[in-house]
């Protein structure tokens, strides 16, 4: 009987192979081989039987079946019987065998059966197999290539049949014609030949030890002759290249005589194949096969080959190989094999061969000899150690070629070298120098695109690698260290290898710093064995240097400087203790700071200190003076490297100071005057800093010096003097002096001032103007050299600097101030007005700011007044935004706007240098006659820069200013005039800056009245505080904020003057210029409020007339007047206002809209005027039915127009944050009347007249407000709680999205839920009077006034806060009450809040138990609730319920409730699924007194519950979850409640099917029993509309069969449950089909 099943359920599953869907095929599959594992021979003779008893089958569907029985059998090998071997074995063959075509996948399939039962019963199989397998009859394809996979897989099993197959199969060869048989011939032959190998290479395991390689050998070579000698030559290449693949493991096999014989013929023909064939790997392994057998057996042969061999694999690496193409990398690697063969049989003729390719033209031949040449270093180091100096002088010519590929193999090829001794050997300096060559490569960035040509490799390539690779060697190979060390050092110096420092200074402090370990410190140099290392000067020059740009080339400062610590003895014993704490905390600067954060000056700064304390510590001057000769040799090195050389020239500075020689000084700077490059900036610059430093201490020397070229005939241009200006021309002469004339400064400004001060107008200025070419008495001669200009500036300013330090020590007249202030100011005017392009006025007025600064003499007022004059015309009258002319982008625009930045800070301060000399009133009104007509331009960029020095200079005044007598500030009145009007000026930082004068003038009159200094007065610190209303122009900001400005300056200023200033406000009011009109609108206003009386029939006339004035001009602080004078009308005649506003058109108008919002001023009125609106809202009715024509006898509800346009109003008035008051007072008549008002609008439309109306306005200018009821009453509702102090109410729906939802007619509700739910929170205190205002409303006409009442009151019910407010019992009785509405939705609203008081006031519910439990029975019983809403609601609410209900209560209805809602967990709603499930879920607290009764309803429930976990509702999913979790600790088995309590938390993913695999375990543990039911109850899920569910149910029954006792399987009627699931394996749906076919394989358990 179970073996009749076994067939059954594996017939089923063989039937259903026919099955399209490759899952389910796949599926049933592993279904079969399950169960295969529990009865292997049973399934097996199934599926032998099934294959023949369908002959007809197609033979993909046998290959399904095939490929079952092979995992079968492979996997039950072991415990297999040998008569089912047999039958497996017999069946094989056949289906094997059955077409005499070739059908690759079946036959492939029945031949990996026979592969797998060969494992173990090889006999057998080639007994059956051999029986196919005929002398004189061409076998099957799949014969002999089962014969080759039996070999692989069962070496020992099948080597000794190998004889005799050879022996049979070799007369076939010639038989064989087509194509594929003499492919599957050379596929057996290659297995076989590498069995053989593997035979003989493991003879101490084999079964027969005496088998030798002869056994086979003439065999071989007969299937040889046949495949060399025929095959070989197929016009078809897929053929060839079997062949060829056989033939390399064959060759191993041949015998040594007949090998020797065939190699003459064999090699050729292998290496002709490379011409046929573009995929070359199968070739080249076949041919190391072949050359290493030949190499094994001695051959003779190969010497006459070689030639030939050599000549065609050389092209083999020559062409590069794709990463992208295995099969290419793999070709590489088995020619550079054959190389390594070649090379240990052959190493003379190989070297012969390859080296001369090196001086190759073809650069993919010099590349791949490289390679060649590196494979064979490594692989074959015994056999190349005689040879390697020819190798390395063979390297020659590679070392000089430019190609980057051969650069790059080059760099390999040395460091296969370095490990292999090669550097060790002379010429092997000259591969290191190479390499650091390399390493010196400019590092480029990458090109954006890739080459195509994978070995194609940029420069930056060539760079990375030599840089590792020189890295490496000097870290890891330890024979290299004394081939390093120090011969790098040589390359330090030199300046083509800056670019390689980086990795040179790493890779030599890590070689020294092991010579220190072996105790070599100091002899860590040896000069008497290194003639050619640079000298410890050269090297401190060097690394010094370089580190002055610590960033460049990948930040070499760091790395020069931590060199230069560890070669500290060698550059001179003193400096061990300096150098060893210096050095490092410089190291230490670069790396806590960046490229972008390192003050350059900073750091120079740090380095010549750090110079300085090394000159001071060696103290020796004779070492001094070898240093600075050799700073001056290494001068010339850097002339493409302004910025080094700069330093350079500073480092010879500070070391020309330390040296005692006067001789060498003055030696040294005539050496320097002659060869400087002084056409170059940074030169000239660097050349005046050395003399500058050097002056310090050489004073005299470097005057001396510059003397000399003063007095020499340079500049006369006498050619025959001076050789060394032969070639030179104007030009050049030009720059000399511009760099001589900056020395000077230089000198003046380093130089010791009690020394420098005498020589400044007798000598320094004296050559200084002879140089420049200019008499300042008498005549002018213009230069037109900008440099010449700009240095002779610079060196004024530096001369006037030192004299202005200097003058601090005592007394000194600058005799010549002022001709070179007036030099200054012609510079100055011959500047152009229309752009900025030179730094020249910048340093002009920097210049003059210290010459103004020097005491002595004064200025002339004339000279100071053109001075002034010519500053600002020449800064202020620039057109705008300098930084951003023309082409307002890139670094050209960055420059100028930094030079514009820096030429309005230079005026800045040359004006108050001029303003400090005369710190009265009058020396302030002196500088604003000059700034005035400045102040007040009409080009914005001279007002805001012309404000702007102004607030700077007041802010000056103020600072320095020092009262000691009370004295009037005469004309505070006029400048305040000057400035007030500008506070709201169209530019902002006009403004700000007005503002700040403002501010300053006001604190300068209190000093002049006597208050101290550091007196604060209230009112003018108050202006502050208002600047930041001046940043935006927002008229309503600015009136406010120059209404303050106003009365501040009221109160401090004295009355006749703040008279006049009003009285210039007012004049231009009229003007379009908005500061002055600002002004008058503060004047307006104060004379509006002094205003009394308006007559009270005139009211409608003056508000008709102010609202059209409105009209006409829309000026903010006009609307702002008009609103003060509504105001003041309503005060005194509230109900005509109100009245002839809402007589407004609707929608109102936004001048309208101000106007009422302007009678929110003051809290008494605006209660009253809320009051008459809310009468005028209530008294009518809310809206009127309409007929709808169209719609036959349907109607539509019109808004009626006196109720809505006072909502407008009311919302208008709240609108207004004064209103705040008055909205307190009346919150619950405001909130309960809106409230209603938002109730009966929902879905009322507005009266046609206004809808064309609205449309209109709305297209003539953007209405703000919408005018529809709804949305109006929801607007007004919003603002109303937002005034009332209920923001957070407001918030608190809006981020809901609960406004939106109350003007929903279909969602009003929950907008009203959430709207309570608010209050509750936010407006507990308000609630009462709200309530009792609501509850007659419970009783009104209107459905939707029910509607929102009930749903408020439902939502209170939610919250404790009607506990906490006596409120509970009212409200409650109130939605008991309601459950017999005539309104379904109310019925539905007050179940939910009896509902809600579960989690409102949870203590409450004991009390009022029975009763609550009534109302939710008698819903889930409503008869008028066809879609069960009120039934949803009923289980949701007793679900909150429950929790605090007596149990005497809920015990007596339980069993009727959990009946009652167990067909709800099938429905098609999800909400009525997962509030049935939820409710039956909690309904399990209350089961311990009827236990057994209810663990009927448990088990009833279980299997829908299971399966609904696949529900295709989340919250179905989760509510099933929660149902069982409850449910698990009734069930009385506690593996099953840890689970449900563990996997099915809420937050946890659950693995639907691991979960149901331990489930059913538990389950057919505890209840086997149960198993039929269960089984039946899925069947009926079969049919389930919800595909997940439908695959759900057969894996549930898979795995209870899977765990279920023998003893209980006879319940299940298993005839019934195998047609129902072969039933579903018809399912359309793959995935249903798959878990059928799964549970079809499990069914064995219970057969």
């Amino acid at each position: 009987m179970m073996e009749s099943r076994i067939r059954r359920l594996a017939t089923t599953l063989m039937d259903a192979t026919t099955d399209k869907d490759p899952l389910v095929q796949e599926q049933i599959y592993n279904a079969l081989c399950y169960l295969g594992e529990s009865e292997p021979e049973e399934i097996l003779h199934s599926c032998d039987e099934y294959l023949r008893q369908h002959d007809k089958l197609a033979y993909p569907h046998r290959v399904i079946i095939l490929k079952a029985m092979e995992t079968v059998v492979k996997n039950n090998i072991a415990s297999l019987d040998k008569s089912t071997a047999k039958v497996v074995i017999f069946l094989a063959s056949n289906e094997m065998t059955k077409s005499k075509e070739v059908i690759r996948d079946w036959q492939q399939a029945a031949s990996s059966v026979l592969v797998a039962v060969g494992q173990r019963f090889i006999n057998k199989v080639m007994e059956e197999v051999l029986t196919k397998f005929q002398p004189g009859i061409l076998p099957h394809y799949f014969i002999v290539q089962t014969f080759a996979n039996l070999s692989v897989s069962n070496v020992f099993g099948m080597v000794p049949f190998l004889n005799s197959i050879l022996g049979t199969m070799l007369p076939m060869l010639g038989m064989a014609k087509q194509d594929h048989m003499k492919s599957v011939f050379c596929y057996a032959l290659q297995h076989f030949s590498e069995s053989i190998q593997e035979y003989l290479a493991n003879l101490d395991k084999a079964p027969d030890p005496t088998v030798r390689k002869d056994t086979f050998s003439n065999e071989i070579f007969s299937a040889y002759e046949v495949l060399f000698n025929s095959w070989l030559q197929h016009r078809e290449a897929k053929l060839r290249l079997a062949v060829v693949e056989a033939m390399g493991p064959m060759s191993y096999l041949m015998p040594s005589e007949k090998l020797e014989e065939q190699l003459p013929k064999l090699i050729p023909g292998i290496l002709a194949l490379y011409k046929k064939h573009a995929e070359a790997f199968y070739i080249s392994k076949s041919l190391c096969q072949i050359l290493e057998a030949s190499v094994n057996i001695g051959s003779r042969s190969l010497d006459v080959q070689l030639d030939a061999l050599l000549g065609t694999l050389h092209p083999q690496i020559c062409a590069p190989a794709d990463p992208f193409v295995p099969l290419t990398v793999k070709n590489h690697t088995e020619v550079l094999r054959c190389f390594t063969v070649l090379a240990c049989s052959f190493p003379d003729r190989v070297l012969a061969f390859l080296l001369p390719k090196l001086e190759s033209s073809n650069e993919r031949t010099r590349v791949g000899t490289l390679l060649i040449m590196r494979q064979i270093i490594n692989s074959a180091p015994s056999q190349m150690e005689i040879k390697k100096p020819f190798i390395l002088s063979s390297m020659k010519l590679p070392l000089q070629d430019s190609n980057d590929k051969v650069k790059r193999a080059v760099v390999q090829v040395i460091s296969a070298m370095a490990h292999h001794g090669y550097l060790e050997q002379p010429g092997g300096e000259a591969m290191m120098e190479y390499l650091v060559r390399q390493c010196a490569l400019p590092s480029e960035a990458q090109p954006k695109k890739q080459p195509l040509d994978a070995d194609d490799l940029t420069s930056d390539s060539v760079q990375s690698i030599s840089v590792n690779t020189l890295f490496l060697l000097s870290t890891t190979v330890d024979r290299m260290n004394n081939v390093l060390w120090p011969y790098l050092l040589e390359f330090v110096t030199p300046i083509q290898f800056t670019n390689a420092l980086t990795p040179l200074c790493k890779s030599l402090m890590y070689l020294a710093m092991k010579k220190q370990e072996e105790g070599e410190n100091a002899s860590l140099i040896r000069y008497d064995l290194n003639g050619n290392l640079p000298s410890p000067y050269a090297l401190t020059t060097r690394l010094l240097v370089v580190s002055s740009q610590p960033y460049a080339g990948d930040c070499r400062g760091a790395a020069a400087l931590r060199l230069l610590n560890v070669l500290q003895y060698s550059v001179h014993p003193a400096l061990e203790q300096l150098w060893s704490k210096r050095v490092p905390s410089l190291v230490e600067h670069i790396e806590e700071n960046t490229e972008k954060c390192l003050c350059q000056k900073e750091w120079e700064e740090k380095l010549l200190l750090f110079l300085q304390e090394t000159l001071a510590a060696v103290s020796d001057n004779t070492w001094i003076c070898h240093f600075v000769t050799e700073m001056c040799r290494q001068l010339n090195c850097y002339n493409g490297f302004p910025l080094e050389k700069n330093f350079l020239y500073k480092c010879i500075g500070m070391t020309l100071g330390a040296c005692v020689s006067k001789d060498l000084v003055q030696k040294q700077l005539q050496e320097l005057l002659e060869t400087a490059r002084y056409h170059e900036e940074a030169e000239r610059e660097g050349l005046a800093s050395c003399f500058g430093i050097c002056a310090i201490n050489h004073l005299e020397e470097t005057l001396a010096k510059l003397e000399d070229f003063v007095r020499s005939d340079v500049f006369k241009k006498s050619v025959g003097l001076f050789s060394i200006f032969k070639d030179r021309s104007d030009n050049e002469v030009e720059k000399i002096k511009s760099t001589l004339i900056l020395c000077y400064g230089f000198v003046a400004v380093h130089a010791p001032k009690e020394l420098v001060l005498s020589r400044i107008e007798a000598d320094i200025l004296k050559n200084i103007f002879q140089y420049f070419n200019t008499k300042v008495l008498g005549i002018k001669v213009e230069t037109k050299d900008l440099t010449l200009k700009l240095c002779l500036i610079r060196s004024i300013c530096m001369i006037s600097q030192a004299i202005y330090n200097g003058g601090k020590c005592g007394d000194f007249v600058f005799s010549r101030k002022a001709e070179l202030v007036a030099q200054m100011v012609e510079f100055i005017k011959a500047e152009p007005l229309d752009a900025m392009r030179t730094p020249v006025r910048q340093r002009a007025m920097v210049t003059c700011t210290y010459l103004v600064s020097v005491l002595e003499p004064h200025l002339s007022d004339p000279d100071r007044t053109e001075l002034i004059d010519t500053c600002l015309a020449s800064v202020l009258a620039l057109p705008p935004d300098p930084g951003q002319e023309r082409d307002g982008i890139g670094s050209d625009a960055l420059h100028k706007e930094i030079l514009y930045g820096d030429t309005l800070s230079a005026l800045k301060d040359l004006l108050k240098s001029l303003l400090q000399r005369n710190l009265t009133p009058h020396g302030l009104q002196d500088m604003f006659a000059h700034l005035g007509p400045w102040i007040k331009s009409n080009k914005e960029q001279e007002r805001q820069r012309a404000v702007e020095i102004s607030a700077a200079l007041l802010d000056f005044y103020l600072g320095k200013l020092n009262v000691s007598t009370v004295i009037p500030f005469y004309n505070l009145g006029v400048l305040i005039a000057l400035f007030s009007p500008r506070c709201s000026d169209s530019l902002a930082s006009v403004r700000q800056h007005a503002v700040d004068c403002v501010y300053c003038l006001l604190y300068i009159q209190l000093c002049y009245e006597g208050f101290a200094r550091d007196h604060t007065d209230e009112m003018v610190e108050g202006l502050k505080a208002l600047k930041k209303g001046l940043e935006e122009p927002d008229f309503t900001v600015l009136f406010h904020t120059c209404h303050n400005i106003a009365m501040v300056v009221g109160k401090r200023v004295p009355p006749d003057q703040l008279m006049s200033l009003l009285l210039a406000m007012f004049e231009g009011l009229a003007d379009p210029d908005k500061n002055c009109s600002r002004a008058a609108t503060v004047m307006i206003n104060s004379l509006l409020k002094e205003r009394g009386s308006v007559l009270q029939e005139k009211v409608p006339d003056i508000m008709s007339i102010i609202h059209s004035k409105l009209q006409e001009v829309d000026e903010e602080h006009i609307r702002k007047a008009a609103q003060q004078t509504v105001y003041i009308l309503a005060s005194q005649h509230k109900s005509v206002v109100v009245s002839s506003l809402l007589g407004s058109a609707l929608p109102f108008d936004s001048h309208t809209c101000a106007m009422w919002r302007s009678l929110a001023a003051e809290p008494t009125l605006t209660s009253q005027i809320l009051e008459q609106l809310l009468e005028k809202v209530n008294r009518d009715v809310p809206y009127k039915e309409s007929k709808c024509f169209l719609l036959g006898s349907g109607s539509e509800r019109i808004a009626t127009p006196l109720p809505l346009a006072a909502t407008c109003a009311l919302y208008e008035i709240m609108s207004a944050p004064e209103s705040g008051a008055a909205v307190l007072g009346l919150y619950a008549p405001l909130f309960v009347t809106l409230l209603l008002r938002v109730s009966c609008t929902v879905g009322v439309q507005l009266p046609k007249s206004l809808q064309s109306r609205e449309r209109r306005s709305s297209s003539l200018s953007p209405a703000p407000r919408s005018l529809h009821p709804c949305s109006c009453a929801v607007e007004t509702l919003k603002v109303m709680l937002a005034r009332g102090g209920s923001e957070a109410v407001t918030k608190a729906v809006g981020s809901a999205g609960g406004w939106d939802l109350m003007a929903s007619p279909e969602r009003h509700h929950d907008g009203i839920a959430v709207l309570a739910g608010a209050m509750a929170r936010h407006a507990g205190p308000r609630l009462p009077l709200i309530v009792k205002n609501l509850v007659p409303t419970l009783s009104s006409v209107f459905d939707s006034q029910r509607i929102t009442t009930t749903a408020f009151f439902a939502e209170l019910l939610n919250s404790n806060v009607v506990n906490d407010l006596m409120l509970l019992e009212t409200v409650m009785d109130n939605m008991t009450g309601r459950q017999k509405d005539p309104c379904l939705l109310v019925r539905m609203l007050a179940l939910r809040g009896l509902g809600n008081i579960s989690s409102g006031s949870p203590e409450k519910v004991r009390k009022h138990g029975a009763k609550l439990l009534a109302s939710m029975v008698n819903g889930m019983d409503d008869k008028d609730d066809p879609h069960n809403l009120v039934a949803l609601e009923a289980m949701s609410s007793l679900s909150k319920l429950l929790d605090h209900l007596e149990e005497r209560d809920i015990q007596s209805m339980l069993l009727h409730i959990a009946i009652r809602i167990r067909p709800f967990f099938d429905s098609e709603q999800p909400d009525l699924r997962q509030s049935s499930i939820v409710l039956f879920g909690n309904l399990t607290k209350f089961s311990e007194d009827d236990c057994e009764a209810f663990f009927e309803q448990i088990l009833n429930g279980l299997v829908t519950l299971l399966l609904h976990l696949q529900d295709p509702k989340p919250e179905v999913v989760k509510a099933c979850k929660f149902a069982l979790r409850m449910c698990g600790p009734n069930m009385g088995c506690e593996g099953l409640c840890d689970m449900f309590l563990n996997h099915l938390r809420e937050d946890r993913s659950l693995h639907y099917g691991e979960f149901m695999n331990n489930v059913c375990k538990h389950l057919m543990q505890s209840y086997p029993e149960m198993l039929n039911r269960l089984i039946l109850t899925n069947l009926f899920y079969f049919k389930s509309n919800w595909v997940d569910i439908r695959a759900a149910a057969p894996m549930f029954i898979g795995f209870l069969v899977l765990h279920v006792d023998e003893d209980h399987c006879q319940q299940v009627d298993l005839d019934q449950l195998i047609s129902a699931l072969n039933l579903l394996l018809k399912d359309p749906v793959p995935a249903v089909r798959m878990k059928v076919a799964e549970t079809l394989g499990r069914l064995v358990r219970i057969l």
